[in-house]
């Protein structure tokens, strides 16, 4: 979903960048309850960090998903740009759309109910 934000909005020019890492990061973090430890960088965060790749040109499908289910709802979507380097808790995860992260190294994050 964060690649068509990206390419529908940033791309389009409907969106600038920093509204869009507003959106995608800091108000998602916000509202289910894991801010500051997630959506900023600053001292005592996580350290998740995405190095986008503004130029990359490719199709979403269900063929090069990374989820666990069969299906796609943007199957045959093109796209522009997407992360290029996932960091989280400052180990490179995910680069070119491949995970090379460790197993089982995911942490349950446990919070507060948000208001909705």
């Amino acid at each position: 979903r964060v690649n068509a934000f990206y390419t529908f909005g940033v791309k389009r020019g409907r969106l600038d960048l920093h509204r869009f890492v507003d959106a995608a990061c800091t108000q998602a973090a916000k509202l289910f309850g894991l801010f500051p430890r997630k959506g900023t960088i600053q001292r005592g965060s996580d350290a998740d960090l995405v190095v986008y790749d503004p130029d990359y040109r490719g199709t979403l499908s269900v063929q090069t998903q990374t989820m666990n289910v069969d299906y796609n709802p943007f199957e045959g979507m093109a796209i522009e740009g997407r992360p290029h380097i996932v960091t989280v808790r400052g180990q490179v995860a995910v680069r070119d759309g491949r995970f090379v992260g460790q197993m089982g190294r995911g942490r349950f994050l446990p919070r507060e109910p948000s208001h909705f």
